[in-house]
């Protein structure tokens, strides 16, 4: 990957870190959520995520704004998100600060 290309990936970690599950006072990064992020050097962003359950009420909600986000990063011309559901989410993939924030040490 280019350092430009590594750059607007870390730029879209960023913008991730500003989206937040609304029933867990964490962003979906910090979370564990996020799988993987790609930026392909003509600026295609595919972010590979998953949610705490299938049955989450943001289900719909979360990936268009996740999207719409990552759309705003300079040099980003198109994002695309892939919800997955393997591996299963679970807690222990939180960050250390995920869990220092909601008490779980």
């Amino acid at each position: 990957m280019s350092d430009n290309m590594e750059t607007v990936r870390e730029q879209v970690i960023d913008v991730l870190r500003t989206v937040f599950d609304p029933e867990i006072p964490v962003n979906v990064y910090e979370l564990g959520l996020v799988y993987n992020v790609d930026v392909d050097p003509a600026g295609h962003a595919l972010v590979s995520m998953t949610l705490t359950s299938p049955g989450c009420p943001v289900a719909a909600s979360l990936p268009v704004e996740v999207e719409n986000k990552v759309l705003g990063v300079d040099g980003v011309t198109s994002a695309r998100v892939e919800l997955v559901w393997d591996p299963p989410w679970n807690p222990s993939m939180m960050s250390e600060a995920a869990k220092l924030q909601l008490g779980m040490y």
